[in-house]
């Protein structure tokens, strides 16, 4: 059997990851920073501490043939620069070390979890596509951006097979942040000020993601590569918000209030990224995806959605 190291297996991402893969037939090897929160899928684990320069992978690297590589220093808002600082040493050093002791350990390929925050955070005309150049904004958008880069230059230079999966945001069971604080707002039917905002936001569920992930290490690919993934259908932050609440059984009230109104006040409350977030667009093509590599989003967005709300039912709200 195939043996796959998970790293960040016990993230949001990484823990939906080995049971897809387990199920799959692969045997799971989770790499954890500490002994909590270990995997009930993961038929093995190995504790790596902090990702970065000096990480030693021998033991976990050993008889794997497949690495992907979901650990990272996740964006929060309202860093200070010091702990911006940090993102480099984990997204951008780690990732080589990582790239450079699989190579050593002979792993056939490498598919690293990326960011679509590396081609930028806002999208006007058209969506963001591979072809484009790289314009991050932040230090995390910029340590990936590294991250990438550093993977490829040791890639290039052997024979060990790569993708790297540029993610827009990410929901499904443990979701966190602007899209946990959405439902809650559903779930409490608070009239929300958004009915007059006309953006375009592309998201992935868990499930697609871990889809993709799957079909990049079983079947054909370019030896080096880049690859966005979403829903395949992009929504307005008010129409997200009316799927949302159909799926948990909840009437959506919204309101109308002009967008340089609500942009004004997230400003003087300091809350201007949240804002971007919440109401600019941000979209990604996954047509070059799907063409070459003959994927679909297998899950429909509203039987994700309807997944994420039973998740929400049961202990979503939780701490």
């Amino acid at each position: 059997m195939t043996r796959v190291l998970v790293t960040g297996a016990a993230g949001f991402v990484g823990r939906q990851l080995c049971q897809v893969l387990a199920d799959r037939g692969y045997v799971v090897r989770a790499a954890l920073r500490t002994a909590d929160g270990i995997p009930e899928h993961a038929a093995e684990h190995v504790l790596v501490g902090e990702i970065g320069t000096d990480t030693d992978w021998s033991t976990a690297l050993d008889r794997v043939e497949l690495v992907v590589h979901c650990a990272a220093r996740v964006h929060v808002m309202g860093q200070t620069r010091e702990e911006s600082n940090l993102y480099m040493e984990s997204n951008a050093f780690g990732t080589e070390r990582l790239a450079r002791a699989s190579v050593a350990a002979e792993v056939r390929r490498f598919v690293y979890l990326s960011s679509v925050k590396v081609n930028g955070e806002i999208t006007a005309d058209r969506p963001f596509s591979r072809e484009d150049e790289p314009r991050p904004v932040d230090p995390y958008g910029v340590s990936k951006l590294a991250g990438e880069c550093r993977l490829a230059a040791v890639a290039d230079a052997s024979s060990m097979a790569t993708a790297i999966v540029r993610s827009p945001l990410v929901y499904g069971p443990r979701v966190r942040a602007n899209f946990l604080r959405l439902m809650r707002l559903v779930e409490r039917r608070i009239p929300l000020p958004f009915a007059s905002i006309r953006n375009s936001r592309s998201l992935v569920s868990v499930w697609n993601l871990c889809d993709l992930i799957d079909r990049l290490m079983r079947g054909p690919i370019p030896k080096s590569a880049v690859f966005m993934v979403s829903d395949g259908e992009d929504l307005s932050t008010p129409a997200l918000l009316r799927r949302m609440g159909a799926a948990m059984r909840r009437p959506v009230r919204l309101l109308p209030m002009p967008g340089r109104v609500l942009r004004a006040v997230a400003v003087l409350a300091g809350r201007r990224e949240e804002f971007e977030r919440l109401c600019g667009s941000l979209t990604v093509d996954i047509s070059a995806t799907r063409d070459e590599l003959g994927w679909t989003p297998p899950v429909s967005m509203d039987e994700a959605l309807a997944r994420t709300a039973r998740w929400y039912a049961s202990k979503g709200d939780a701490p």
